[in-house]
C-alpha cells in the first residue's frame, strides 16, 4: 500500500506484523498467542459486568498478556531500528539528497512497564470492557525534518516514503532468506518527478518487478529494459512484442 504513511494506525501496525511474520517464525507464534490472550482478556472484562466473581481470574490473563506483549514490543523495536537504517539511505538517494526520512516505533507503553501499566489502567479497562494498553495499540512514525508526514506530509512525500519503505523491505528479505522477492508496483510513476522516476527505475533493474501503468511514456523516456509487456483493453489481456526495450 503506497499510502501507508497516512493509513489508519491499525493498518500501519498490520504492516509491521505482516513483515515480521514473514521473516520471523518465533514472532509469528508470539503474535498469535498474544492475540488469543487479548481476546480472552477482553471477553473476561465483558463477562465481569454480570459476573463480578470472575475478577479473581483477571491477574492470570494480565500476567500472560504482559509476558507475551514484552516479546512483541522488543522484536518490533529491533525490526524498526534495522529498517530505519536502510530506509534512511534509500530515501535520501531517491529524493536527490533533499530529504531525510526517519522511522520510529511508537509503543503505547514500553516493554519494561507493560505489567505496571496494565494494573494502572485496570479501572478504565473494566469500565470500557477492553484492553487499552499493549502492542495492539502501537504505531509507526514517519518523519522528515522533524515533521510528522503521517499528518502533515505532502502526497509526494508520502508516496516517496512508501516507495523507500518497499525497497527497504526487499533489502531486509534479501539479508534474511538470501533471495530477492518479486516487487509489485501499481501505477507508481504517475506522481513522482522525473528525477525520482529515474532513480527508482534504475534501482530495480536487478529485481524481478511487475509494474502496472496507464501509459508507457515514462519507460520510453527512461529507456528502461523490459522483458514482457501486456496491454489490457476492454478486459482482454494481450502480450505485445518487445525487443527488451520499449
Amino acid at each position: 500500500r503506497f499510502f501507508i504513511c497516512n493509513l489508519f494506525v491499525s493498518e500501519r501496525r498490520h504492516f509491521l506484523d505482516a513483515e515480521l511474520c514473514q521473516l520471523d517464525k518465533i514472532y509469528l507464534s508470539d503474535l498469535s498467542n498474544y492475540n488469543k490472550i487479548l481476546n480472552q482478556r477482553n471477553k473476561l472484562l465483558k463477562d465481569m459486568v454480570y459476573r463480578p466473581e470472575l475478577s479473581d481470574t483477571l491477574p492470570v490473563w494480565d500476567m500472560q498478556l504482559a509476558d507475551t506483549g514484552k516479546k512483541i514490543i522488543r522484536r518490533r523495536e529491533q525490526f524498526v531500528k534495522e529498517l530505519n537504517e536502510i530506509v534512511h539511505e534509500i530515501h535520501y538517494r531517491i529524493s536527490g539528497g533533499r530529504e531525510e526520512l526517519f522511522l520510529s516505533y511508537e509503543p503505547s507503553v514500553s516493554a519494561d512497564l507493560l505489567e505496571q501499566e496494565l494494573e494502572r489502567v485496570k479501572p478504565r479497562d473494566l469500565k470500557q470492557c477492553q484492553t487499552s494498553v499493549g502492542p495492539h495499540r502501537d504505531d509507526l512514525l514517519f518523519s522528515i525534518a522533524g515533521v510528522d508526514i503521517r499528518k502533515f506530509g505532502s502526497q509526494g512525500q508520502q508516496r516517496t516514503s512508501a516507495l523507500s519503505l518497499k525497497l527497504s523491505e526487499i533489502e531486509l528479505v534479501r539479508k534474511s532468506i538470501h533471495d530477492t522477492p518479486v516487487l509489485l508496483l501499481d501505477d507508481v510513476l504517475s506522481e513522482l518527478d522525473a528525477g525520482r522516476q529515474s532513480w527508482l527505475l534504475e534501482s530495480i533493474q536487478d529485481i524481478q518487478t511487475l509494474i502496472s501503468c496507464t501509459v508507457l511514456d515514462d519507460f520510453v523516456n527512461s529507456r528502461i529494459s523490459l522483458d514482457k509487456v501486456f496491454r489490457v483493453k476492454e478486459g482482454i489481456v494481450q502480450e505485445e512484442k518487445t525487443d527488451g526495450l520499449v
